[in-house]
C-alpha cells in the first residue's frame, strides 16, 4: 500500500480510533462503538472506509491489517531516491549526513572535529582567489544556515576562509583537482 493512502485513511480521527480499537481487539461494531464512544453510524462509516482502503476485514469478526504498515514502509523505501555521498570518505559523509538535511545545516556541531567536516564542505562554495565583500559572503552563508556570522566566524577561525578591510577570500579547504588527460 502506498504510503499516502494509508496515511489518508488514517488521517481522519474517527477512522484511526475506530482502527485501533479493532487493533486492540474490538471483533463487532458494536465492541468498536462501545470502546470508541461514537455512534454506530460514525462506526460502520468509518469501518467501511477502512475496509475498501485494505486496512480492516469488514465482516464480523472485525480483523486489522496491521501487515500494511510494513508494506507501506517498503513500498516508500523502494521509491526513495538513493542519497548521493557528500564525500568520498565514508566517516565525513556520515558527519554531512548527520549535520545537512536538503543541503542546509540543521545545526553547527559542537565537536570541533565533526564542525571542521562541515565548514570544509561550506566553504566549497567560494572561488579561490575571489574576493568576497561581506554582504556576498553573509548572502551564500545564509543558504546554509539562518546563524550565517557564526558560520563566518568559524571559517575565519579555522583559517579557511580570511578577511581585511570587509573583503573576505578563501585560503583553506580541499579543492577538486581536473585530471588531466
Amino acid at each position: 500500500m502506498a504510503p499516502e493512502r494509508l496515511v489518508g485513511l488514517l488521517a481522519e480521527h474517527r477512522r484511526l480510533r475506530v482502527f485501533a480499537a479493532v487493533v486492540l481487539g474490538a471483533q463487532t461494531p458494536t465492541e468498536v462503538m462501545e470502546r470508541t464512544g461514537f455512534t454506530l453510524r460514525d462506526v460502520m462509516d468509518a469501518l467501511r472506509r477502512l475496509s475498501d482502503g485494505g486496512l480492516v476485514s469488514a465482516a464480523p469478526p472485525l480483523v486489522a491489517h496491521v501487515e500494511a504498515f510494513a508494506e507501506s514502509a517498503r513500498t516508500a523505501a523502494a521509491a526513495r531516491p538513493v542519497a548521493e555521498a557528500l564525500d568520498p570518505d565514508r566517516t565525513r559523509a556520515a558527519v554531512l549526513r548527520t549535520f545537512l538535511v536538503d543541503g542546509r545545516l540543521v545545526s553547527i556541531p559542537a565537536a570541533r572535529s565533526k564542525r571542521r567536516v562541515v565548514l570544509e564542505h561550506i566553504v566549497a562554495a567560494f572561488e579561490p582567489g575571489v574576493r568576497y565583500p561581506e554582504r556576498e559572503v553573509d548572502a551564500i552563508l545564509r543558504a546554509w544556515h539562518p546563524d550565517h556570522a557564526a558560520l563566518r566566524r568559524y571559517l575565519v577561525d579555522e583559517s579557511l576562509l580570511a578577511r581585511e578591510a570587509g573583503m573576505y577570500w578563501r585560503i583553506g579547504g580541499p579543492v577538486p583537482v581536473a585530471a588531466v588527460p
